[in-house]
């Protein structure tokens, strides 16, 4: 089932819905936690609840703390069961068909939206979310779906030319980005005008539309063999279960076997790029996680209109940075397009350490513009160097280790922003800024050691030449 070969819409959608609620859940619990700590309503004027009185000063410092550490504990939740997840379902999908590794997510996220419809409307207690991010969780979450698009496109790139996969897969990037920024912009407008539940309710039913898209219209990018022409008798009833057993355990050796049978070069360089691609989703994602919360505190105290406009400015980030990919990409080796990519992180989150108005912390998001670069491309570089049947392998070390930066980098930075909250409010931007330099460092390894990634592709190209040579049978 299905007709077309464009997971473009599916990744939009799903951005768009995802980040309706992401902006949305951080400034609900605020509001919550800010009614439960002071006993009244949150003020709906922007520096009302930023007054210079020394009661306004310590609730609001409070409830930053409380936000900061039910947030860590919401995270945890999702965290645990989704590192599990991802590695299974992105990695069965070389066996089963891409959609194995997206239309679970998509479920569990629509459940997910529709618990916070309810809580919100009924205001139930804020635990139930915990239990709500369990089930989001174990569902694979967006590092599950991500991996799995990403993985259609390694799927239909194929033997394209060298610079397609990095664009394509820069292109997803930038639509994940734009839709992102779009969805923050709206939701700003959507809480002044209706509240919480609406905006809930409306990621709820966009999950469901991409769920239709996903499971009707997209074309699945494997061709999967026919279960019918191997077998026939009355063995063939028992086959589908023994085939899929075996095929779930081989699938789950598939992630070792990816190192534990190549090439020491090959697995040096993978593990170089999985560790670089690791510290700077926890630097990157550590100092953006902690922007909202920056952006509520004092002497900044935005609106909810105004954090919008700063989230979907942002999405200026992924536009710039695919056409940097796209630009660069044609006269720069990946590994410099990488290392323009760090240092435009470091220098946007040591610009927004020291934002104290509402005009400069707009502006942190020029340094930013190319901080997207090093993701799709060292996606990219990991991607040609693996066999077209290791591809949901490879990818699902990746999404596996993004879902775990994400949770050490946001465990790790809400703690670290509860406990300076009080004296320097920036240090986390500044943490996060230094962090850069660990990846910076394992990709100039790389080029020191003259592991090009450019070079292990051609020489994968050769061994699969030779491989079908040796195993053509004769005429």
């Amino acid at each position: 089932m299905g007709r077309v070969l464009l997971i473009e819409p599916a990744v939009g959608l799903y951005a768009f819905a995802m980040f309706m609620i992401y902006p949305l859940l951080q400034q609900y619990v605020y509001r919550r936690l800010w009614f439960e700590l002071s006993g009244t309503t949150y003020p709906s004027e922007s520096l009302s609840h930023c007054s210079n009185n020394h009661s306004y000063i310590t609730i609001h410092q409070a409830v930053q703390k409380e936000t900061s550490i039910f947030l860590l504990k919401s995270e945890l939740c999702f965290l645990i069961p989704s590192l599990i997840s991802t590695l299974l379902l992105v990695s069965y999908s070389d066996h089963s068909g891409r959609k194995v590794a997206i239309v679970p997510p998509l479920v569990g996220d629509a459940l997910f939206a529709l618990c916070y419809v309810l809580i919100s409307r009924f205001s139930f207690s804020l635990s139930y979310l915990l239990a709500a991010s369990f089930l989001s969780g174990l569902m694979g979450g967006p590092t599950t779906l991500i991996g799995g698009c990403f993985a259609y496109v390694a799927d239909l790139c194929g033997e394209d030319p060298e610079g397609q996969k990095t664009v394509r897969m820069a292109r997803l990037d930038m639509i994940l980005g734009v839709l992102t920024g779009l969805a923050s912009l709206c939701t700003g407008f959507y809480i002044k005008a209706a509240g919480f539940t609406w905006p809930f309710l409306t990621a709820f039913f966009l999950h469901l539309i991409n769920l239709f898209y996903v499971l009707v219209v997209l074309k699945e990018s494997l061709v999967l063999p026919n279960p019918g022409l191997s077998l026939s008798g009355p063995s063939a009833a028992k086959a589908p279960r023994l085939r899929q057993s075996h095929a779930l355990t081989t699938r789950l050796q598939g992630v070792y076997l990816l190192f534990a049978a190549s090439k020491r070069r090959r697995n040096v360089v993978l593990l170089l790029m999985l560790a670089a691609f690791a510290f700077f989703r926890v630097a990157l994602q550590g100092g953006m996680s902690i922007f909202i919360l920056y952006e509520l505190n004092t002497p900044l105290c935005w609106s909810e209109v105004l954090v919008g406009y700063g989230s979907a400015l942002s999405s200026a980030i992924y536009l710039v940075s695919f056409a940097g990919v796209a630009l660069l990409s044609r006269c720069l080796p990946d590994a410099y397009i990488i290392l323009l990519g760090l240092t435009s992180v470091a220098a946007g989150l040591i610009m927004a350490a020291f934002a104290k108005s509402t005009l400069l912390m707009f502006l942190v998001r020029l340094p930013l513009l190319l901080s997207i670069m090093p993701t799709p491309v060292l996606r990219s570089m990991m991607s040609k160097i693996v066999s077209g049947s290791e591809q949901g392998a490879m990818f699902a070390c990746v999404a596996f280790v993004e879902m775990l930066s994400i949770g050490v980098s946001f465990t790790m930075f809400s703690s670290i922003y509860a406990a300076t909250l009080s004296w320097f409010s920036g240090f986390s931007f500044l943490l996060a800024a230094g962090l850069t330099l660990i990846p910076a460092i394992l990709i100039c390894v790389t080029l020191c050691l003259r592991l090009d990634v450019y070079e292990e592709s051609i020489i994968l190209t050769e061994e699969r030449m030779e491989n079908t040579e040796i195993f053509e049978l004769p005429p």
